[in-house]
């Protein structure tokens, strides 16, 4: 459960060309034949997004914009804003305004809503395990749907999470590829260090014991534990010693993420929130 003040809005300004697209999407080059064949121009509607189960709420932005751009004379009211936990049964938007513009909105307000509080929902049970165990913190990666990636990490703040690097111009994290095509780890760090500029974090992904006492001889900023034993965790956060931030990551689960946390690792980074997510059953329901 996340305390929803602490979680900030998305700019409006970003947020819209991803929902404008969507809608362009749904409604392609005759609009929405079904509702305008069907539903009179004059009619109202008046009702609900509710929740058909449990879960936090993210992406009320989203779904707000979807109904406003097709007609600014619906009136949209955000019931649980992001990070806010909802139940079966519990209304997260209230809507009211033209019955076309909400029926032809309704779909991609969902999509984006639904998707968007699975993140938040995976997050938060995840966080929800692995606090009695460590320190640690939950982390997304760039595993992220194209061209949703901006509201997929801010989903992963309502659950609770925090945020890896958004892109790779965030910062250096050398790979197990860059680590084999430098030749080894302190020659990857050295050049990555002489290749950036002093504000610029490095990380290195160190698969054993071996590596970590490389990547620590020259001054890695983090370092990536990749698939280790909580065992072996364990002895590689003693090496560590604080001189460098700790990241586990691999095969990151509810049932793992205890265990992995109690080694006292800083960071527990997963790509499984953002690209497996379940969806978080939402649908709009007349009042």
């Amino acid at each position: 459960m996340t305390d929803a003040t602490l979680v900030p809005p998305l700019p409006r300004l970003m947020v819209e060309p991803i929902v404008r697209s969507a809608l362009l999407e749904d409604l392609g080059r005759a609009g929405d034949l079904t509702t305008d064949s069907i539903v009179p121009a004059e009619a109202r509607f008046s009702g609900a997004i509710v929740a058909r189960q449990s879960g936090i709420v993210a992406g009320t932005l989203t779904a707000l914009l979807a109904f406003e751009l097709l007609d600014p004379a619906i009136r949209v009211r955000v019931l649980r804003p992001d990070g806010s936990p909802i139940a079966p049964g519990e209304a997260v938007i209230a809507l009211d305004g033209p019955a076309r513009a909400i029926l032809s909105a309704e779909r991609v307000a969902l999509n984006l809503l639904c998707r968007l509080s699975g993140v938040a929902t995976a997050t938060a049970s995840l966080v929800e395990a692995a606090r009695p165990h460590g320190k640690a913190r939950i982390v997304c990666t760039r595993k992220t749907t194209p061209g949703l990636r901006s509201l997929e990490k801010h989903a992963v703040r309502a659950g609770g999470g925090a945020n890896h690097r958004f892109g790779l111009d965030d910062a250096v994290l050398i790979k197990d590829n860059h680590v084999a095509v430098a030749g080894g780890v302190g020659p990857a760090i050295r050049r990555a260090r002489a290749g950036v500029g002093h504000l610029v974090k490095i990380e290195v992904e160190v698969d054993t014991l071996a590596q970590l006492d490389e990547a620590l001889a020259v001054g890695a900023d983090a370092v990536l534990l990749d698939n280790m034993t909580p065992d072996t965790l364990r002895r590689a956060v003693a090496m560590i010693d604080g001189r460098a931030v700790s990241e586990a990551s691999g095969r990151i689960s509810r049932e793992t993420v205890g265990a992995v946390a109690s080694s006292g690792v800083d960071l527990i980074s997963t790509g499984w929130i953002t690209h497996s997510a379940p969806i978080v059953d939402l649908g709009l329901d007349v009042a």
